[in-house]
């Protein structure tokens, strides 16, 4: 009970102490609150100016480069139609980087050049970068000495971002435009040899229309021919791709992966299933149309096991690459991909080839002259539809090229801060603070001198 008391405070006595030494407690106040307020409107003023950006929705794919990842940073390329996609993330790494930031630095006023801060320096003051959670969105909040140089900063991120990436962009697409150019005017001339010969041998042997028994063998045939030109096509693509993308990874002097993607167990398991897939679907479409559930089904069920692969080769490169920063590692994940891809197309043109032979051998009652007319007419379709298939791939990534120029769309361009009201320093918060640190302190003095006296 005695020690309750000895800690217990006279309020009272407290309160007099107070007014007693109300003049040494109100200059306690106002030196703080003067110190603040000196500090507050010495401090070099900064501005805040925000920029908000929409990161564009693409269609699954590897990466971005969007590409970006990647890249992501990169353009993300798949020839199969979609479109990479970066996350937020490889996008604000991508906005602090040398590239984006150092023309930014160049063009404001240093006093001397040793005051000019480094890309990471320069990003770290003056920028705030964020993601909102769980949205495509990006704000580029930029700090500056002016009104005028903080929107300079901010606008200047997004518009040097976007001329990056546009950049990156069309580099890529138009690599990848040549390798088809190549491919094509290769495929072209395979076609017009192809169909020459077919002409030729019906002109020597004067086999102008087959008879009806022809006739449904080379329908019979005529699935897999589809289906084998289609398997050309996407090793190709795929071949073209990954010349692509070893060409920007030797420009990023990144190194491949120590490993061929393809030995991976997973991988072999998926793209077995894949190539079966592909020959159940060509033996349903020699009985059912397009449209029949059968068909459909497993059109579905090879589509949902191609996703996987994607996922798959994407985890094995994720593993693998913790090192690299966000674009390497975008690049080596459309590298690996693009491999597993080609592997795959050449396993399933392989197989393909297989059950076409088996096909085959059962019009061997046919005489040999229709039978090698049956064979050149087949591969002149083949090379035929190779060459068209190439033509349009190339159609459409003239278009995606155009269209890939913007990653990001921007929202709410960057804002000309009010010159009256800086980002900091908040005078009125500032002096609000003196004030109340010097509160804290003057009871902080009245309390030693209430001890004092007890």
């Amino acid at each position: 009970m005695t020690q309750d008391k000895e800690e217990s405070i006279d309020l009272g006595r407290f309160l007099r102490i107070l007014w007693d030494r109300r003049i040494v407690v109100g200059g306690i106040v106002l030196l703080c609150t003067i110190i603040a307020t000196i500090v507050a409107f010495v401090l070099p003023k900064q501005y805040a100016s925000t920029t908000l950006v929409q990161m564009r929705s693409t269609g699954a794919s590897a990466g971005g480069l969007g590409n970006a990842a990647a890249l992501a940073s990169m353009a993300g390329i798949d020839l199969g139609g979609g479109v990479g996609s970066a996350s937020p993330t490889d996008y604000i790494e991508l906005m602090k980087s040398r590239r984006v930031l150092e023309p930014i630095i160049d063009a404001m006023d240093w006093s001397n050049e040793k005051e000019k801060p480094s890309a990471a320096d320069f990003a770290k003051k003056n920028l705030d970068i964020k993601n909102t959670k769980q949205t495509n969105l990006i704000s580029v909040t930029a700090k500056g000495r002016t009104p005028e140089e903080a929107q300079m900063i901010s606008q200047g991120v997004v518009d040097n971002f976007l001329a990056m990436q546009t950049d990156m962009n069309q580099q890529t697409q138009s690599l990848l435009v040549k390798f088809l150019d190549d491919r094509i005017e290769t495929a072209k001339e395979e076609s017009e040899e192809a169909d020459a010969e077919v002409a030729k041998y019906s002109r020597e042997h004067k086999i102008y229309s087959p008879d009806e028994q022809v006739k449904v063998a080379v329908a019979q045939l005529g699935a897999y021919d589809k289906a084998i030109s289609e398997q050309q096509v996407d090793y190709q693509s795929a071949d073209a791709e990954l010349a692509t993308v070893n060409a920007k990874i030797n420009e990023q002097k990144a190194g491949s992966l120590a490993y061929n993607i393809n030995d991976n167990k997973t991988v072999q398991d998926i793209r077995d299933q894949i190539v079966a897939k592909e020959v159940e679907i060509v033996k349903l479409r020699q009985q059912y149309t397009d449209k029949h559930p059968s068909v459909i089904a497993a059109r579905q069920a090879l589509a949902a096991l191609q996703q996987n692969l994607k996922q798959e080769v994407g985890a094995v490169v994720a593993s693998e690459a913790t090192s690299l920063n966000p674009t390497q590692s975008a690049l080596m994940t459309q590298q690996a991909q693009a491999s597993a891809k080609k592997a795959v197309a050449e396993a399933a043109r392989s197989a393909l080839e297989s059950e076409r032979d088996k096909q085959d051998a059962k019009m061997g009652s046919l005489p040999d002259d229709i039978m090698k007319y049956v064979q050149l007419q087949s591969d002149a379709k083949i090379k035929r539809e190779v060459y068209t298939n190439l033509v349009q791939q190339r159609e459409n990534k003239s278009i995606q090229e155009a269209m890939e120029s913007m990653d990001i769309q921007i929202i709410d361009e960057a804002d000309l801060p009010n010159v009256t009201q800086p980002a900091f320093p908040k005078r009125l918060r500032m002096i609000a603070i003196g004030g109340i640190l010097g509160i804290i302190l003057s009871f902080g003095y009245t309390m030693v001198c209430y001890k004092r006296q007890y």
